[in-house]
């Protein structure tokens, strides 16, 4: 993919004076259902309906889409509505009966992309459409394996690609269902600045509560557009209830959300910066994200130190770690005197909480 300025033909030919919105429930549950949501969107700024027709689901029993049937309710979208429609795709005859059905865009799942092999034969059954094709980031964080995914479309001749950050999975505890690592969607960026990359906040938060504040810092970072999960009743969905908006809901989402548009003057200076300083943002989060888990660790130290008897400060250890940060910190191009008083200021830290931990 050595030139993906032609990738972003597709996006330029809809000529969108907002970033793109893909919405729509998460599962196609009724006929009744999906036409419901999508007259409620079709006066919006909403460009493609999406509505999930094959659910891969963690367990089996869990409920796993409509399947075929739910491919006849979205020609039935497009007929009344006009609107275009997407689902996801996550093998060779999911593409095939996507394809006899006129789904307009196609979506691969993040847990399709983990694997070469399914991302191989999607690849095949694709070979040399002219449908959009955009695939979510693997559930690990492993911008290769996304790549990956990519080129093996490109290969098979599709240029009508895009990019879904939906999240990683993680362990660890957050408060998302999946962790944005935005530093990875920004390495993705730089990569490949022409391929089109859209934000699914429903899947990185899992609470429709928080879908507005990560659509927010996804526009501030210039991703091209949004998918967002939409639910006339989110309550009672049949699949991921916790992390759908209303349509009004919705609507309300676009109107407040602030949107970068060019001007005539300085737009050189500007809009780089506030990408710049988006950027800064996510750092910053996760600084405070990591910085929270060293004094997690140091609890856990000053834990240790009470159960032994042993003194909080450990003079010979502190040095070294001193002189071990001072030299890595000149190797990032950060002075001496910035590194001393920053983990001077960590140490002081890790003290008080230690000296709860003993004292308490």
């Amino acid at each position: 993919m050595e030139n993906t300025k032609e990738l972003r033909t597709w996006l330029d030919d809809m000529k969108l004076n907002h970033p793109l919105v893909i919405a729509g429930p998460c599962s196609a549950e009724t006929e009744e259902q999906v036409l419901k949501i999508a007259h409620e969107l079709k006066d919006s700024d909403v460009s493609y309906f999406r509505a999930g027709i094959w659910k891969p689901r963690t367990r089996p029993g869990m409920f796993e889409g409509v399947g075929e049937i739910g491919l006849h309710w979205l020609k039935k979208v497009k007929e009344e509505t006009g609107m275009k429609t997407c689902t996801e795709v996550a093998n060779a005859a999911h593409v095939k009966l996507a394809l006899e059905h006129d789904v307009d865009l196609l979506w691969i799942g993040a847990r399709s992309t983990v694997s070469p092999f399914i991302m191989q034969e999607i690849a095949d059954a694709l070979a040399g459409t002219d449908k959009i094709v955009l695939v979510k980031n693997p559930v690990n964080p492993d911008l290769a394996l996304w790549l990956g995914g990519i080129e093996r479309l490109y290969t098979a001749g599709i240029k009508n690609l895009g990019a879904i950050h939906r999240g990683f999975s993680t362990y660890e505890k957050s408060k998302y269902r999946n962790t944005p690592e935005w530093q990875l969607a920004i390495e993705f960026q730089n990569k490949f600045p022409d391929l089109p990359l859209i934000n699914d906040p429903s899947h990185i938060t899992g609470k429709r509560d928080m879908v507005f504040d990560v659509c927010q810092t996804a526009l501030d970072l210039n991703f091209d557009g949004l998918m967002i999960e939409t639910h006339y009743d989110p309550e009672n969905a049949w699949s991921d209830a916790a992390q759908q908006v209303t349509p009004d809901a919705l609507k309300q989402i676009m109107v407040d959300l602030k949107v970068k548009k060019e001007t005539e003057t300085a737009v050189s200076y500007r809009e780089p910066l506030e990408n710049l300083r988006a950027q800064i943002n996510v750092v910053d989060d996760q600084l405070i994200d990591l910085l929270g888990k060293r004094m997690q660790v140091a609890d856990k130290i000053g834990q240790l130190k009470k159960d032994q008897n042993v003194a909080v400060l450990q003079s010979r250890r502190w040095n070294e770690i001193l002189g071990n940060m001072v030299m890595e910190g000149s190797s990032k191009g950060l002075s001496e005197e910035f590194v001393l008083k920053m983990f001077k200021a960590i140490h002081q830290e890790s003290i008080v909480h230690q000296e709860k931990i003993i004292n308490g």
